[in-house]
């Protein structure tokens, strides 16, 4: 008799006790993932040696893993506004200039040539609205990886004609003489739709702070892992401390501003390179010239 109600009490105190460690376990998972939702970190100290460690070491993993999603989100989020403060200010001017010259040619008293040349006017804004849109397209699907971007082994030669070749009567029109040296074709690993626009965005800059008469060159170099292609101009040039910043979006140097642009070209052409696992260099003296030099990888067979 009395071994039965020993039995029974250890019974009881068994699952007394089973009870209270669950309650225990309920109430310490409850205030980790309140502590979770909350944005509390969760220290070393908080996970004990023990059975349920392993659990609390996950329940800390998650909370890290979501924090980083919040600051991934929030970044994101800057970024968008980012974008959409300097797609305001790029599309700005030309709006306000076409709005300008629609009152101007709306008015009764305006001449024939008036008309003539403001309606010039207003072709050349509305051009320049659509180039901006096509390259602020063009950032996003690259951006976003929207764009089916395939990359594989071709000639360069047809890549670099091709990219000359949409710039040839800007050349011609400023009077800028381009020289290429002879090189052998190349297979290198790249997009050629948009690596002609890498090319055509470093062309129409040398044409742009090259003065007329001046002189463009392309060179091709090779070694043993990557291939060089230089662009090089005696224009303007860069100064030494915005080197670093020419590459970023929008970025636009004080003393271009009156010019036309946007300031995108430069950084699509880093977001394309690093896609096809190539690389930029640039080295300018101000007053003297630029020096760009496109890396693209060598065929690998």
């Amino acid at each position: 008799m009395e071994l039965t109600i020993t039995l029974a009490v250890l019974l009881c105190l068994a699952v007394s006790y089973g009870i209270y460690q669950k309650r225990k376990t309920y109430r310490m998972i409850d205030n980790l993932l309140d502590r979770v939702l909350s944005q509390e970190i969760i220290v070393s100290s908080d996970v004990e040696e023990g059975e349920f460690s392993a659990l609390i070491s996950k329940i800390k993993q998650i909370q890290e893993v979501l924090s980083n999603h919040v600051k991934g989100a929030e970044k994101e989020k800057e970024q968008v506004k980012s974008l959409v403060s300097n797609m305001s200010h790029q599309l700005k001017t030309p709006l306000a200039n076409l709005s300008l010259y629609a009152e101007i040619l709306g008015k009764e008293d305006i001449t024939p040539e008036r008309k003539t040349e403001f309606a010039d006017k207003m072709q050349r804004q509305i051009e320049k609205l659509s180039w901006i849109v096509e390259s602020l397209s063009k950032m996003v699907k690259l951006e976003q990886n929207i764009d089916d971007f395939e990359v594989k082994d071709m000639g360069i030669k047809r890549t670099i004609f091709d990219a000359v070749d949409t710039v040839y009567e800007k050349l011609e029109k400023k009077g800028i003489n381009l020289t290429m040296e002879p090189f052998s074709d190349r297979l290198l690993y790249h997009n050629r739709k948009w690596t002609v626009e890498v090319f055509v965005n470093l062309l129409e800059n040398a044409i742009k702070y090259t003065d007329k008469g001046g002189v463009i060159s392309i060179g091709v170099k090779a070694y043993e892992l990557y291939t060089e292609i230089q662009v090089a101009d005696n224009g303007r040039g860069i100064r030494q401390e915005e080197l670093t910043d020419i590459f970023k979006r929008f970025y636009r140097s004080p003393e271009v501003e009156n010019m036309e642009g946007s300031g995108i070209g430069l950084y699509l052409t880093n977001l394309i390179l690093e896609k096809e696992k190539g690389y930029i260099t640039v080295v300018s003296e101000y007053g003297k010239g630029s020096c760009f030099s496109v890396f693209l990888q060598n065929c690998k067979n």
